[in-house]
């Protein structure tokens, strides 16, 4: 039996609970929270966890043989070195860090310490993700030539980070699971309508030596949900609807191609026009595989789906963004 420490019981605190719980070989034994009203929600839905207002107290507690950190991402960097020094597996929510050299101690320390360090991408672990990885891989769907990503609603404003390392990290996380080359270049623009100065509506642009253009356009400030993505092949073309109750994918046997002209003045493009294909999706919880991921990983020593390497790789391309904000919103270059 594994045992499980939580640290964090606020927006997403409940939701990795719930799973973690609902799995027979771990049990979570002590849960740190600090907010008295989150706290009272915790003692209600479960009077038999330990409650404790002290991270550290999770952390040093000799019993627990891993630690959930579901704080906000400032903390990330300092709770999990202590985890990983107490020689604990560590689970962090999303972002892994707020820096690249924070993310880079990490897995250091991780490895050092024979650890798993799993970082909480959630939607790498949805049925409709993995469908679409594997078209890509299998070459149905040809030279992928485009990722366009849309993932807007109306709030949640947060406090520490603007909205591409809120919401386009769940783009980023995608894109770098299903695409094995590495970015070129990345440039991002935004603007802030906050004191804070912080984005609430953001673009980032990502391109690649092939001639893939990755682009995510993410807003706190839309007044529909919208969780979209289009991705285009040479031979096919995916839609990715989150908010889709059911048809979560279609893959549309549509495109074209160019056909030489004689003239080079004019374009001839030959487009097709074929089947939309609805393929089955599992509807079950991405997060719930997650959780069953992580304890999996922990038993038998195996890589994880999320694991550090992809956590660091969606790190990088965000403080790649972030520098672009800074320097103008100019392309900066993928080292």
């Amino acid at each position: 039996m594994i045992k499980i420490g939580v640290i964090g019981y606020g927006y997403w605190g409940p939701n990795l609970v719930r799973n973690f719980l609902s799995i027979p070989s771990c049990e979570i034994t002590k849960i740190a929270e600090i907010k008295s009203e989150n706290l009272k929600e915790l003692r209600k839905h479960y009077p038999t966890i330990k409650t404790v207002t002290n991270a550290d107290e999770v952390i040093e507690d000799k019993k627990i043989d891993a630690v959930i950190v579901a704080t906000p991402i400032s903390t990330h960097f300092k709770l999990g070195k202590k985890v990983l020094e107490a020689n604990k597996h560590l689970l962090l929510e999303k972002p892994m860090t707020s820096s690249l050299s924070e993310a880079l101690s990490l897995i250091n320390l991780a490895k050092k310490r024979k650890k798993v360090l799993l970082v909480d991408h959630t939607f790498l672990y949805t049925d409709a993700v993995q469908k679409i990885k594997k078209l890509i891989v299998s070459k149905e769907l040809g030279r992928i030539n485009y990722f366009d990503s849309t993932r807007t609603n109306l709030g949640l404003f947060q406090k520490d980070i603007n909205v591409l390392w809120d919401l386009a990290s769940h783009d980023i996380s995608i894109l770098n699971y299903i695409i094995s080359e590495k970015p070129l270049s990345v440039q991002a623009s935004g603007v802030s309508h906050t004191k804070n100065k912080l984005e609430n509506i953001a673009f980032i642009t990502i391109k690649y030596p092939s001639g893939l253009i990755a682009h995510s356009n993410c807003s706190w400030s839309s007044p529909v949900k919208i969780r979209l993505i289009l991705i285009g092949g040479s031979k096919k073309m995916v839609v990715y609807n989150d908010v889709e109750p059911t048809e979560k994918i279609k893959v549309y046997e549509s495109g074209y191609k160019f056909i030489n002209s004689k003239d080079p003045d004019k374009i001839r493009i030959d487009y097709r026009i074929g089947d939309i294909n609805i393929p089955k999706v599992d509807l079950k919880e991405g997060l719930s595989s997650m959780a069953k991921d992580f304890i999996s990983a922990i038993k038998y020593n195996k890589k994880p789906v999320s694991d550090a390497q992809l956590g660091l790789e969606v790190v990088k391309i965000l403080s790649l963004a972030q520098e672009s904000l800074k320097k103008g919103e100019k392309p900066v270059f993928y080292k």
